[in-house]
């Protein structure tokens, strides 16, 4: 049964022998007099059902539907019309009434008209309970995907990180091994190897701990003014000796329009490196053709004040197949030397600054990797904000049909 339900008329009479018939089918009836009394009742008492007159003085009963329906889209209405009002009953379903019944009203005609009421009233709640389970089951789903996913990243990490601790150790045992046999054997050349060895590995080992540590904290950029071009020129000096050694030509190239702006130096310092020593691997990959073996270290200013990084070497090149991998989690194009955390790492650090890192390159003609940061302004502007995702894409540099990326 619906209880309580509104009957409104502007004519006592209706109310009251409409009412006790109502009442006797065990209704209980609240009345109202006006379109504008019967909404206060609504509004208060929030009855599943209206009974209202088509027409009546000041808010006639299209309008108290329209008002109904608008504020309590739940509540159904009835229209009661004349015989001669067969057009505004059209229109009042039109306006989502339930039904309409015309005087003067017939009880059979009323009854079907409340059943239909109780129908919908029956079928909204039956929609209701089962969008909420399936939003519940959708919520139960997610979670159990998002933890089954975050297992299965857990035992990747394990995976790979067991794989390049693995290599380490077999680094380490390889050098003790030599340093064994030379002091057995009175070799300063078995030492000097081995302990080169041993030395390199710890190193590794190092780096590993670092990388780690950089991708797990959880950090907000510490914001300092600095000209970018002083990250680059630090980077420079701090590479040089690495590079006579590698046999590379490291170059700076420095956009001397370049102001002050706020960033995170010594993270950006941290991101650039990564991207360095990747480029130089690069450049070591390569079969010794004759060619030079080149990496440049360039700025520009950017659109808003921004900067532009950017690391481009003459090495091995990527495939389209790895440019879709290589921000991806422990992804490596080293085999055993990589761990895959480095370009993870720059992700991280340009997601920080709100930024936005990019990769042109073609397998066999070298790689552009660009990193643009907005201005300071910008940058403090986006501070803490987790909406700012990084874009991590292929990028192709409008001079890149001049081979720019070929060093």
């Amino acid at each position: 049964m619906i209880n309580p339900i509104l009957l409104v008329d502007d004519e006592e009479g209706i109310r009251k022998v409409l009412g006790i018939s109502l009442a006797d089918w065990g209704y209980r009836v609240l009345t109202a007099a006006s379109g504008e009394e019967a909404l206060d009742i609504v509004r208060k008492h929030r009855p599943p059902v209206v009974l209202t007159d088509v027409k009546m003085p000041g808010m006639d009963g299209i309008e108290l539907l329209q008002r109904i329906k608008k504020e309590m889209p739940e509540t159904e209405v009835i229209m009661v019309t004349g015989h001669g009002d067969l057009e505004l009953a059209i229109r009042s379903i039109q306006f989502e009434a339930v039904d309409f019944i015309t005087k003067p009203i017939n009880d059979a005609a009323l009854r079907i008209a409340l059943q239909r009421a109780r129908e919908r009233i029956w079928m909204k709640e039956k929609l209701r309970e089962y969008t909420q389970g399936l939003e519940q089951l959708v919520l139960e789903k997610s979670q159990r995907l998002i933890e089954t996913e975050r297992l299965a990243a857990i035992g990747q990490t394990v995976a790979t990180l067991a794989h390049a601790i693995k290599n380490i150790i077999g680094g380490l045992n390889g050098g003790i091994f030599v340093v064994e046999k030379g002091m057995e054997l009175g070799s300063q050349k078995y030492l000097t190897q081995g302990w080169a060895m041993v030395k390199g590995n710890v190193e590794k080992i190092k780096n590993l701990a670092l990388d780690l540590l950089n991708y797990s904290k959880e950090r907000e950029p510490e914001y300092r003014r600095i000209n970018p071009n002083r990250v680059a020129s630090d980077l420079h000096l701090l590479m040089q000796e690495r590079a006579r050694e590698c046999g590379i030509n490291l170059t700076v190239r420095l956009d001397e329009r370049i102001k002050e702006i706020s960033l995170d130096p010594d993270a950006i310092h941290c991101c650039l490196l990564n991207l360095l020593g990747n480029a130089f691997d690069a450049c070591l990959d390569v079969e010794n053709s004759g060619n030079p073996k080149e990496v440049v270290l360039s700025t520009a200013l950017i659109e808003g004040g921004g900067v532009e990084y950017r690391v481009i070497d003459s090495g091995c090149g990527l495939s389209e197949e790895i440019k879709e991998k290589i921000f991806k989690a422990f992804f490596s194009t080293k085999g055993t030397r990589g761990t895959g955390l480095g370009l993870m790492i720059v992700q991280k650090i340009v997601l920080e600054h709100g930024g936005e890192v990019s990769v042109f390159s073609e397998k066999g003609k070298g790689a552009t990797f660009a990193v643009r940061l907005p201005a300071g302004d910008i940058a403090l502007c986006g501070k803490g904000r987790k909406e700012n995702s990084v874009r991590c894409r292929t990028w192709r540099s409008p001079d890149a049909t001049k081979g720019e990326n070929n060093v």
